[in-house]
């Protein structure tokens, strides 16, 4: 047994050894050619290297001198200092894109598109993730562009496993391309919804992590709001892709984005009302530069009036969701015991409502703090009875008692009245609470029936009483119209 041991340890050492020669050969081979055929090259070698490994391994290892040369000769981040680095030029940078888009394209095995793309693109936590993160934004921008759906699927699992802080970097690159950039440029993105449906919902997740309303920096611009209200509105399921394509496991990995949007959607739609009027206040100067402010303040005004339609909308789709998750999540054999709406963000979406509700607290935000609390409560309770949400109302009401009062919330919050059951399967003598205690009383003894009384003898008619006099008329009350009317209603 020893001596198997010692061999297996042995055999490993030499296949290391043997690796990094060969490593250490192409390197060399490599900085002799320029940098888009060095490029190239590193790409071919990782198809040959994982095509291999996936076929003696499920699950390849990517070793240490992989990283190496793919940061050195794609993202050109020297290893050694004193090595002066390569740079593509902007022709070239466009070349190896159409490169790269051509070899995910024209990969028919899914398994070695994936590792590949991880391979080049997982953050490494050093100084490569910089270039990494520009090339995998315009290499997804470009797969937007021309609409290839292997580079999506892959980028959607990328967003899945990734840290937040990464995808946010991505959408943000995204939206600057096809919401900044160019005019009407949104209409391109518009059409991978039916392309590809996993990227349009991880796509969904990293722009409500991104937008989280707590500036107005960070509220989504309109093209995008609008068209994930029309993405949404459309096929209310897209939000769910990624939750029912992936098993669940008992810890997810820390930092990720979550499986659904609903966290962040649901956010938008109760915190908008709200969010529209921060940094509107009224002047306090006196009087210089007041007509540009509130001509500023006019237009920001009317700009959050347009949007709240788009929000309305959007928070009609979201309870239909949250409707049609207890569903899905009996069929996961999750209902009960996994939420899609965390515990932990509702307790931070209160405390930003309340927030909020503070900072505009000299303002006239009556109808917009009543619209955000209602949404709110709609929310609870679908989420509540639908098992998105896994809390108690006990849980909720010292939380949500820094809001102000909102009558639907109160009676969310107060719990659902039960309802009797039909009088026809209570046992004899039980009444239903609603009109008597919940208490059984026994059964009350059936009463003899009475006799029939004897009828009465007629009586004679009575004589008819004299006929009286009629009375003299009273004169009629003049009318005076000065005169107030003395009688109050009740009111």
């Amino acid at each position: 047994m020893e001596q198997q041991t010692q061999r297996r340890t042995k055999r490993k050492s030499d296949n290391n050894k043997y690796s990094k020669d060969a490593m250490s050969d192409m390197r060399h081979s490599l900085l002799r050619r320029d940098a888009l055929s060095a490029a190239k090259e590193v790409l071919y070698h990782l198809d040959i290297y994982f095509s291999s490994q996936l076929q003696n391994a499920s699950v390849p290892s990517v070793e240490k001198g992989t990283i190496e040369l793919v940061e050195e000769f794609i993202f050109h981040v020297p290893k050694e200092r004193n090595v002066q680095p390569k740079r593509l030029n902007s022709l070239q940078e466009l070349q190896l894109l159409e490169i790269m888009c051509s070899y995910f394209q024209e990969q028919s095995k899914d398994a070695v598109r994936q590792i590949i793309f991880s391979t080049l693109f997982s953050p490494q936590g050093n100084k490569a993730d910089d270039s990494r993160l520009a090339m995998l934004g315009k290499l997804v921008s470009m797969a937007v562009a021309v609409c290839r759906v292997p580079i999506l699927e892959c980028a959607a699992s990328w967003l899945q496993r990734t840290h937040a802080v990464y995808c946010v970097r991505l959408a943000r690159v995204l939206v600057d391309d096809y919401c900044s950039l160019v005019p009407m440029s949104i209409q391109t993105l518009k059409q991978i919804f039916s392309a590809s449906p996993r990227f349009c919902c991880q796509f969904i997740t990293a722009v409500t992590a991104l937008y989280d309303l707590s500036t107005d920096d960070l509220i989504p611009p309109h093209d995008l709001l609008e068209m994930v209200v029309d993405w949404i509105f459309e096929d209310p399921r897209l939000t769910l892709v990624t939750f029912l394509n992936t098993p669940i496991v008992a810890n997810l990995p820390l930092g990720c984005l979550e499986l659904t949007p609903l966290s962040g959607l649901v956010r938008w739609c109760v915190e908008s009302p709200l969010s529209y009027k921060r940094n509107r206040k009224p002047s306090l100067s006196n009087g210089h530069g007041a007509s540009s402010k509130l001509s500023s303040e006019g237009a920001g005004e009317g700009k959050g009036d347009s949007q709240q339609p788009l929000y309305s909308k959007l928070h009609l789709s979201v309870l239909q969701i949250l409707m049609m998750v207890q569903v899905h999540l009996a069929e996961k054999d999750l209902y009960g015991r996994f939420g899609l709406l965390m515990f932990e963000h509702v307790v931070q979406l209160v405390e930003e409502l309340s927030r909020l509700v503070e900072e505009l607290n000299p303002l006239n935000t009556a109808r917009e703090t009543e619209l955000s609390l209602d949404r709110l409560a709609q929310s609870l309770q679908v989420a509540m009875a639908s098992g998105a949400l896994l809390c108690s109302r006990e849980d909720l009401r010292p939380l949500c008692s820094r809001l102000p009062h909102n009558n639907l919330l109160q009676l969310v919050l107060s719990g659902p009245v039960q309802q009797p059951a039909p009088h026809a399967a209570l046992p004899p003598g039980f009444y239903p609470h609603i009109h008597t205690p919940p208490l059984s009383y026994p059964a009350l003894p059936v009463h003899p029936a009475h006799p029939a009384l004897p009828v009465h003898p007629t009586h004679s008619a009575l004589p008819a009483h004299p006929t009286h006099s009629a009375h003299p008329t009273h004169p009629a009350q003049t009318f005076l119209p000065g005169m107030a009317f003395p009688f109050r209603p009740i009111r």
